[in-house]
């Protein structure tokens, strides 16, 4: 199968490879259509990771089952899915109890199998394929491992009717973060440095948005919430950001309040906060980790089942969209987003 692979300077490759057998009787194979880039996979964009090279990255992906297993009875050649990517080893307490984003071997596990979005051929647990309706485009189902992420944070929130939200960050996880907490009922104001971004995100529902390089955003939230703070901050934007932004976070919260930190850090980040405000406040910071089971359900399955409502809506995040032969081009365009005002690249394989 075609695949791109990390090389020693951080962009890829693309080079015939082995196709992934089935290693089990439970397990699928499937043609992958459509592949996203995120956030996480920019911040290894061009940078040297010794570990990574020759791997296959991705981990945002929908496509047709090619082969099932033996012991596989609920999919078969042909079917459209959607891959959830989040897979632990299946034998430790956490995945147990179906909180496998919490598996300590979740990225060894998931490297190696499902998150292989960059190629032709993916393999998966049949259990990690949703059925995708008919009104679900491929496109659109790349989504969900971005949806699904915002709902993971909404449900450790716990978000109520009437809540002032604010959303920091109006990248894909931002611009989802906000569908769902207005989706919840929740009054939501958003800052980011990018108006394009905001504008996006006017469009998605929020009720009011702040570009924190022309503004003073802490005086915009208290505005916003009556001079009380935010009773939830979802921090979305991470990354580079992260000191900047988490700092942001515990100053636009309200006594009491809690900082869901959704957005991911650069390896070995520290940020510097003021402790003892947070201490005084009693302002919960709780990180959020990818997403699993919420109750009894897939919280993939419950975007999904969002999506195809019309609850959600995908289709004003996809930018644009590029081959797998040009991953480079689209890392190039995705990467450079003041520029080419990019939300979601998608790459049709």
């Amino acid at each position: 199968m075609k695949a791109a692979l990390k090389t020693p300077r951080g962009d890829f490759e693309v080079k015939d490879v082995a196709t992934p057998p089935l290693p089990g009787p439970d397990w699928v194979r499937a043609r992958v259509r459509v592949a996203g880039i995120c956030g996480t996979d920019l911040r290894h964009w061009k940078v040297e990771e010794p570990e990574l090279v020759g791997k296959i990255m991705g981990h945002e992906l929908a496509g047709e089952v090619e082969e099932v297993g033996e012991s596989v009875t609920d999919l078969k050649k042909g079917d459209r899915v959607v891959i959830e990517t989040v897979l632990g080893d299946d034998t430790c307490e956490w995945c147990r109890i179906q909180q496998y984003n919490l598996c300590a071997n979740l990225y060894p596990v998931r490297m190696e199998t499902v998150s292989r979005a960059f190629a032709e051929y993916v393999i998966a647990p049949a259990k990690k394929m949703y059925k995708l309706p008919d009104n679900v485009s491929f496109e659109e189902a790349a989504l969900l491992d971005t949806f699904s992420v915002c709902l993971h944070g909404i449900h450790l929130s716990r978000i109520k009717v009437g809540d002032k939200v604010a959303v920091i960050g109006a990248g894909n996880i931002g611009l989802g973060q906000v569908q769902l907490a207005k989706l919840y009922g929740a009054d939501v104001i958003v800052t980011d440095v990018l108006d394009y971004t905001l504008d996006l995100a006017k469009e998605m529902g929020a009720d009011a948005v702040v570009n924190t390089r022309k503004e003073d955003g802490r005086q915009k939230v208290m505005e916003f919430t009556g001079n009380r703070g935010a009773d939830i901050v979802y921090e979305c934007a991470g990354g580079t950001s992260m000191p900047t932004t988490l700092k942001q976070a515990t100053e636009y919260a309200r006594i009491g309040s809690q900082v869901i930190i959704i957005g991911g850090f650069e390896k070995g980040q520290q940020v510097e906060l003021d402790w003892g405000h947070i201490q005084k406040a009693e302002i919960q910071l709780v990180p959020s980790a990818s997403y699993s089971f919420w109750g009894t359900e897939p919280e993939m399955k419950m975007c999904l089942d969002l999506l195809a409502a019309g609850k959600l809506n995908a289709q004003k995040l996809i930018s644009k969209r590029f081959s797998l032969d040009q991953i480079n081009e689209a890392f190039e365009y995705d990467a450079d987003d003041e520029k080419t005002h990019s939300v979601f690249v998608a790459l049709t394989i």
